[in-house]
């Protein structure tokens, strides 16, 4: 196994777009690492350039004690995992998890132990003598990361694995995932736009924009306390609220209400802010910011409104069923103790949460 350590890393195509900028990162031994960000920020790029896929512009790749970044990708001793599996088609399970080997002029006994001893592990032992395309997606999923395993590398990359299955499937193979990443103790670089999928799955995550990196932290930092209102509007099934104010006489002037700023050192009097307010905070409350429920949106057992308030619209208070305001009626909610955050309005950099 072994840790990555990437310095002033910068990838640049030939149109002259810095795809990945001067980038620090370190990734421990072992770790299960996640690449999160919008599309065209970066993220696979930088997979493919510590892959050896691409090549960097400046800068270093180190994987444990080797320094590759001049190493040809056969040589670097990582396994990559693709969007599309990249499976043959017209070769059989077993030929393609041992297809590394082939390429490596290992022996035919060689390869088939291979083939065997990774299926095995991961369900795939009665299927050996199937092609692709008689495999669901999640064994075709399975399969291409068989082919990765029978590497023996000591990084392992993966190009959003779980983006071509379905709900059920994903969730299964998510499971999965983490499971066999723990087990096998495998340093694991893991990129995806889900932050469900990062949040569920990383040890810690890496916010990219611009190819560079917003945010690094562990899911539990990135999503209570974003870095920026970047991070903040990107973290989230429902996107966290950001409400535009002003700090006044010690309170927070936001949406038409004064709201107590978080603890710690005061904020300048007169500075303006950005309030931020993730909706699984928010609350009905005696005292806070009133608006008018807009739109009610049922989600089985709980409802999500969205209040129409003074200059800004709230979105994301969570209802139980049958609790559901009606569209029309007003309504003041505030957040929970202690979960509101407080950006700089200039800068978009956190000042107190």
């Amino acid at each position: 196994m072994a840790a990555i350590e990437l310095t002033g890393l910068s990838t640049v195509y030939p149109n002259g777009v810095r795809a990945v900028d001067e980038l620090d990162l370190s990734i421990h031994d072992g770790e299960f690492f996640a690449l999160l960000g919008p599309s065209g920020c970066g993220k696979t790029t930088l997979l493919r350039t510590v892959a050896g896929l691409e090549q960097a512009a400046s800068g270093t790749v180190a994987l444990g004690e080797r320094d590759v970044t001049r190493t040809e990708a056969g040589k670097r001793g990582v396994a990559m995992v693709f969007q599309d599996y990249a499976l043959f088609p017209h070769m059989t399970v077993a030929q393609n998890i041992a297809y590394p080997l082939r390429v490596r002029r290992a022996s035919k006994q060689a390869q088939r132990d291979a083939a065997e001893s990774t299926s095995a592990g991961l369900g795939l032992a009665g299927l050996l003598e199937r092609r692709p395309g008689q495999l669901s997606g999640g064994q075709q999923q399975r399969v291409a990361l068989a082919r990765a395993m029978a590497m023996s590398a000591e990084v392992l990359l993966l190009d959003e694995p779980l983006s071509n299955l379905d709900a059920r499937l994903r969730l299964e193979a998510r499971t999965f995932l983490k499971r066999l990443q723990r087990d096998l103790g495998l340093t694991t670089v893991f990129v995806t736009h889900d932050q469900a999928e990062a949040l569920a799955l990383a040890d810690r995550i890496a916010v990219m924009a611009e190819g560079r990196i917003r945010q690094l932290g562990t899911p539990k930092d990135v999503f209570g306390r974003p870095a920026d209102t970047f991070v903040a509007n990107f973290i989230g099934s429902t996107p966290m609220n950001l409400l535009t104010g002003a700090v006044h006489d010690g309170f927070l002037e936001v949406a038409g209400a004064r709201l107590p700023p978080p603890p710690g050192p005061a904020l300048a009097d007169g500075a303006k802010v950005v309030v931020g307010i993730r909706p699984e905070y928010l609350q009905p409350a005696a005292e806070g910011i009133t608006g008018t429920v807009s739109i009610v949106e049922t989600l089985g057992v709980t409802s999500l409104v969205t209040l129409e308030c003074p200059g800004e619209v709230l979105v994301g208070l969570t209802v139980p069923e049958h609790e559901e305001p009606a569209v029309g009626t007003a309504m003041t909610v505030a957040p929970a103790p202690g979960r509101l955050l407080v950006y700089d309005a200039e800068t978009t950099g956190l000042l107190a949460a």
